[in-house]
């Protein structure tokens, strides 16, 4: 916090009036579900987005970025999305929805640094627009409820960026409880922790290192569409909303107007949602050999049925199995590059991070890995209350 503080005030010439933390995250288990209401299973990881705040005496927009040593303005009436803004797009965002719901807001000076990699699965947009969302209800004392505080911070990116937002990443970092992962239920927004009773083993998180320019997404793929187009063909045949309200059975079946490919997308999701309530119960039981073969279930899924996998998570996956000591690995986050998590025996950590060595030979990037200690969400670290 000292760091931001000293930042700010040397940016901008006053000390912060508030400064908040939010931390990033991975799924554990429930990849690419929550685009059909199914079950997330997640933890923030102790890496954080931190963002300063003070109040100005006209209605200008200030952003300085310490990681990227960047600054952009605006003004309160001339909020808009533009290209050549990157990553202050997101801050926007949060401003745009906040003003959007009916609060008050003046002009306001904002700095945010953070840990968290970018890009990769993480989370760090989510954790950037709870972390400023919490920070100007505290600085204009705002009048939100829980709920209104998390879909603010969700429509910064679905609303004003127009992208194609889900709303378990801003739940966990608002909500998220040290020790604990988080279980949700995408359709009922409800939620219970599951405590990770570990002693001697650790979620091992592993970053490609494949630079963005490189990763080929397939952005003509619209999940939210794709799927509500096989429900919709289902439902003909009998009621349900989502592809958790049929079997696999129904996927079998000749469905008209849809291709295999969503067929498989689809029988992924069912197999996921499954996995994601199993993992829950094998958590609770500290049972790690059943939690690390479904974590490896799971990449095989997303490999072979949902097609989002890439040589380099492949081949970090498959090292990570053979590693002894390694109970299960898979990829976390969208794919085609990003990260693997790997449920790994702390003492054979060190005899992993000697494959990663192989792995800049073979492909040329410098993989680097984390272990995932189970974080709190976001927090007011200034003023300090109480």
């Amino acid at each position: 916090m000292k760091e931001i503080f000293s930042l700010h005030k040397e940016e901008y010439s006053t000390e912060p009036e508030v400064v908040t933390s939010a931390p990033g995250k991975i799924n554990l288990m429930g990849e690419y579900t929550e685009f059909s209401e199914g079950y997330v299973l997640s933890v923030a990881i102790d890496r954080y987005v931190e963002v300063a705040v003070s109040r100005r005496n006209d209605n200008s927009l200030r952003f300085y970025s310490v990681n990227y040593d960047e600054r952009k303005k605006t003004t309160i009436s001339n909020l808009k999305k533009k290209k050549e803004d990157r990553w202050a797009n997101y801050p926007k965002g949060v401003i745009s929805s906040l003003l959007r719901i009916g609060c008050i807001l003046k002009g306001v000076d904002i700095t945010i640094m953070g840990n968290i990699p970018e890009g990769i699965g993480l989370a760090s947009s989510s954790a950037m627009a709870i972390a400023l969302t919490v920070a100007l209800k505290k600085l204009f004392e705002l009048e939100l409820s829980e709920v209104q505080i998390i879909e603010a911070a969700r429509q910064s990116e679905s609303v004003f960026l127009g992208q194609k937002t889900g709303i378990s990443s801003f739940l966990l970092a608002f909500y998220a409880k040290a020790g604990y992962a988080m279980f949700l239920d995408t359709r009922s927004l409800e939620y219970e922790y599951v405590q990770l009773k570990f002693k001697d083993h650790s979620f091992l998180i592993t970053d490609t290192r494949i630079p963005p320019s490189l990763i080929e997404i397939d952005d003509e793929i619209d999940y939210y569409e794709d799927f509500k187009t096989i429900v919709k063909a289902l439902s003909a045949r009998k009621p349900g909303s989502s592809l958790r309200d049929y079997s696999k059975k129904d996927l079998s079946l000749s469905i008209d107007g849809v291709s295999e490919d969503t067929r498989r997308r689809s029988m992924h999701i069912m197999d996921e949602n499954q996995r994601v309530l199993d993992m829950k119960v094998y958590l609770e039981q500290s049972d790690m050999i059943m939690c690390g073969r479904l974590l490896s279930r799971s990449h095989e899924s997303l490999r072979n049925q949902f097609d989002v996998s890439c040589p380099e998570l492949d081949w970090l996956v498959k090292r990570a199995q053979e590693t002894q000591g390694v109970y299960g690995s898979r990829l976390t986050g969208k794919g085609y590059g990003g990260c693997t998590v790997s449920l790994i025996e702390n003492d054979k950590i060190e005899i992993y991070e000697e494959h990663l060595e192989e792995y800049e030979r073979i492909f040329g990037f410098k993989a680097e890995d984390f272990i995932c200690k189970p974080s709190t969400g976001v927090k007011i670290i200034f003023p300090q209350e109480g």
